[in-house]
């Protein structure tokens, strides 16, 4: 508004104010601690006020300091607080079961007129496990009460302490020196001393193992932008720790083959959960070369399903819907005047709202040669501005690009030489690595050299072999397992109709695909008859067996 008027302009200085620094904002917050404090009835550790400032600069990038610091400090004290005034989770769990055993012993009282022997002993068990139970449950009332009071009479003396210092300074102002004396040599000293009383009954009472807990530290800050962002930023807990360990092993049971891209997708999340990986960049990005069906998106579902317990968490950008000039406009939001402005892009948002993720980029040789243009800032700076001027932060994000490009050379390596026997030897070493370089050529012919620069590491994904495609079969039935357990049926294959699933599926051109469809014929569709005709019923085996003729047939 002013700016539009040069001469008003004139009459002004500007000050620019920037954002304070992370060491900035540590001093801020040890400035504010005692008024949060006071506030909240808990105590801040500074350890907590570092972990504050350190981790909202680094994970919360759509606000400035010292704002977002100070709302992490005061969320996480308050959430201490709701802590201490409510029942602890132990008590709360005893009370849950009293009551549960209370409403089955009435259920028992009136079966036991009846004269039944086994509901008179399980009454007489009922009864001294509720004995025990609220033995246990006065004693943790208790000391519940006893640290809650000891906490609450720290509490308000120091708000006594609070509102004296409020009155010493009224005082001062007013010149009234024998009140304000009165006050800061009499009753202030006064308070200070029962406050250093409470204070060191509250630490003998919280000798043994409380319940209660009255300081902010470090875990709770994380918390709470873990809540905030998604990300789990928490310090790694033995579980954690072990679930990341075994990785590997986990992705290998969905992804069947594919030793090299199953260990470096492993190793880079291992790494950036160690706090090794380039804060600046990606936590990853994968370029996934191969043909169809072996794998590619397969493993950047099971990647998704590990970190975040489901295949949704995946953000999949299919690039065939990104052929045209026109089009790439979508992944970042359409410009101002358009239809769709205020939407906001496909990618942009889907990050924007969900930082931690995978990102896959499916079927990259069909998009436009602009949306390369456009990912050159991800996969360097890890990050991009979108339609609505917002910085949308990816790194904490997993990117995995896949596609097809120079496949035809694995595919007439294999039709003219054989799939390879997957025993390490010299042979099929040498033929992986010429394998590779003509793929590699193939890539530096359709994509320009920055782009690849970029890109932390291309893989090549092999053709699976009669023995991998074996484990396919046994990994899709397993699932065909899973949804006939909700109807208790149970089901079991020979080795015989195994093998002839595996070699009806086995295509080296069009990989695992296949395997689903012969699926559908071979043992779906005839078992689907089956039960509709009352053949099989809740509760029984199915057994798969090959009759003579090479079909299969059920018992």
């Amino acid at each position: 508004y002013i700016e539009k008027d040069a001469a008003l302009e004139r009459r002004f200085q500007q000050v620019y104010v920037n954002a304070p620094s992370v060491e900035d904002t540590i001093s801020i917050l040890r400035g504010l601690r005692e008024r949060y404090e006071l506030h909240h009835g808990v105590r801040i550790a500074d350890g907590a006020l570092v972990e504050a400032a350190v981790m909202s600069d680094r994970y919360i990038s759509d606000r400035f300091l010292p704002d977002k610091a100070i709302d992490l400090m005061d969320e996480a004290a308050a959430g201490l607080k709701m802590e201490i005034t409510s029942k602890p989770q132990k008590l709360d769990e005893i009370t849950r079961k009293v009551m549960q055993l209370e409403m089955e012993r009435l259920s028992l009282q009136r079966e036991k007129s009846e004269g039944k022997s086994a509901e008179r002993t399980r009454l007489e068990a009922i009864e001294r496990q509720l004995e025990r139970l609220k033995s246990q449950e006065a004693e943790l009332e208790g000391r519940w009460q006893t640290e809650k009071g000891l906490i609450e009479g720290v509490q308000q003396l120091k708000e006594e302490i609070d509102r004296t210092q409020i009155e010493i300074a009224q005082a001062e102002r007013d010149y009234d020196l024998n009140r304000a004396a009165e006050l800061k040599y009499g009753t202030l000293l006064s308070l200070q001393g029962k406050l250093e009383e409470a204070e060191a009954r509250a630490a003998e009472g919280g000798e043994g193992k409380q319940l209660l807990r009255e300081e902010v530290n470090a875990d709770d800050i994380c918390t709470v932008i873990s809540k905030w962002t998604g990300i789990p930023v928490n310090k790694l807990q033995q579980s954690e720790r072990a679930k990341l360990l075994r990785l590997g092993d986990d992705l290998h049971r969905r992804v069947i083959g594919q030793d090299e891209a199953v260990e470096a997708v492993s190793d880079a999340i291992q790494r950036s959960r160690a706090g090794l990986a380039d804060p600046r960049r990606p936590t990853a990005s994968f370029f996934f070369m191969g043909p169809t069906g072996v794998g590619k998106t397969e493993l950047a579902k099971a990647l998704a399903e590990l970190m975040f317990d489901s295949e949704d968490a995946l953000v999949r950008i299919d690039m065939s819907e990104y052929m045209e000039k026109h089009t790439v406009s979508r992944l970042i939001g359409a410009p101002p005047g358009y239809v769709g402005h205020e939407e906001g892009g496909q990618l942009t948002e889907a990050i924007r709202r969900r930082p931690y993720s995978v990102v896959l980029f499916d079927e990259m040789e069909k998009a436009h040669s602009e949306v390369f243009n456009l990912l050159l800032q991800v996969l360097d700076d890890g990050r991009i501005t979108d339609s609505q001027g917002r910085l949308v932060d990816f790194k904490n994000c997993v990117i995995i690009m896949t596609s097809n490009v120079g496949s035809g050379h694995i595919l007439d390596d294999v039709l003219e030489n054989g799939s390879f026997e997957n025993d390490g030897g010299t042979r099929d070493a040498d033929r992986r690595e010429a394998r590779k370089a003509k793929m590699m050529d193939s890539v530096h012919q359709h994509f320009r050299p920055e782009f690849i620069n970029r890109v932390d590491d291309f893989i090549v994904f092999e053709p699976l072999t009669e023995v991998q495609i074996r484990s396919v079969v046994s990994l899709q039935l397993e699932r065909l397992r899973e949804r006939l357990a909700d109807r208790k049926i149970s089901l079991d294959i020979s080795d015989e109709a195994l093998g002839y699933l595996a070699r009806r599926g086995y295509d080296p051109v069009f990989g695992a695909r296949p395997v689903k469809r012969v699926m559908r014929q071979e043992v779906e569709n005839p078992l689907a008859k089956l039960l509709l005709r009352g053949t099989f019923n809740d509760g029984d085996e199915v057994v798969v067996g090959l009759e003579r003729r090479g079909s299969l047939g059920d018992e």
